[in-house]
């Protein structure tokens, strides 16, 4: 591919990427509930991974070698759902059944959805169902990756750091945990109710090679999370430095859109921070 060809090629993806922002208010919208800026913060994260890192495909959804996703940050899942949809991996009608009655898109990462490799409800699981899963590949002997998506939030629980033990204990080097590093989760400051922090030091310290990346520069996720596994012999943790509600200005760093639905006026305003995103891109194309 051509120089030109690549950069209209990586405009096409944060184009991507902020029109799912206005998907994502859409079905938090449409269903009056939700979680807005811990979506917001997660969805360049998962635009490359479904666009250009996971080896996986509508035909391949239950082949044994496709890669597997876990989205530990659970309530995040409006962001799944939409990237989901975008790859063609879930019917986008279903978007329109969001917390309906009835629905399979309830409001955590659940697998009667198809393309949902495993349920997450309680925060702080999905690591050790990611350990579980690299396991199981290395004892079948599958070549593929597994990811999982973790919010700093959820770190202080401890079941994730026996999972990073167990991971680094195993040489699982066809696992990467991706800590979305927003500093916010639903009462404050990460670091005000429960300081994870040095990150870096303590996954290194149970045998993980790290990376620290800018969440919101798609060239550098999709370089970092495509050269997994990084070391072999060895797990790998990508902390993505992420801005809570992402995208929308007057949601960046604001606590309160944790767990809140935009009126009229905010959603015009939304509207527009992505119009002129978009614009913005396609003036560099």
């Amino acid at each position: 591919m051509a120089a030109g060809d690549d950069v209209r090629a990586d405009v096409e993806l944060a184009v991507r990427a902020a029109g799912y922002r206005m998907e994502v208010i859409d079905l938090i919208r449409s269903a009056g509930n939700g979680h807005t800026a811990g979506s917001l913060s997660c969805l360049d994260i998962l635009t490359v991974l479904y666009e250009r890192v996971l080896r996986i495909s509508p035909e391949t959804l239950n082949h044994p070698e496709r890669d597997r996703y876990v989205q530990s940050k659970g309530h995040a899942v409006e962001a799944l759902y939409v990237v989901l949809a975008g790859a063609g991996l879930l019917d986008r009608a279903l978007l329109d059944t969001y917390l309906r009655f009835g629905t399979k898109l309830v409001g955590h990462a659940t697998r009667s959805v198809p393309g949902i490799e495993q349920s997450t409800g309680a925060l702080g699981h999905g690591l050790s169902l990611g350990v579980g899963m690299a396991i199981a590949g290395k004892q079948n002997g599958l070549g593929y990756r597994v990811f999982v998506l973790l919010g700093d939030g959820e770190l202080a629980e401890g079941s994730v750091w026996e999972a990073a033990m167990s991971a680094g204990h195993h040489d699982l080097d066809n696992l990467v945990a991706i800590v979305d590093r927003n500093r916010h989760q639903i009462a404050g400051p990460t670091a005000e109710i429960m300081n994870s922090e040095p990150l870096a030091e303590k996954f290194a310290a149970f045998g993980w090679t790290v990376h620290e990346i800018d969440g919101h520069d798609l060239v550098q996720v999709e370089r970092t999370l495509s050269s997994a596994p990084t070391v072999p012999g060895r797990p790998t943790t990508v902390l993505a430095d992420t801005v809570k509600g992402s995208g929308i200005s007057y949601m960046e760093h604001d606590i309160r859109w944790h767990h809140r639905v935009p009126n009229d006026e905010e959603y015009a305003v939304a509207r527009q921070d992505v119009e002129n995103r978009i614009a913005e891109l396609r003036s560099r194309a």
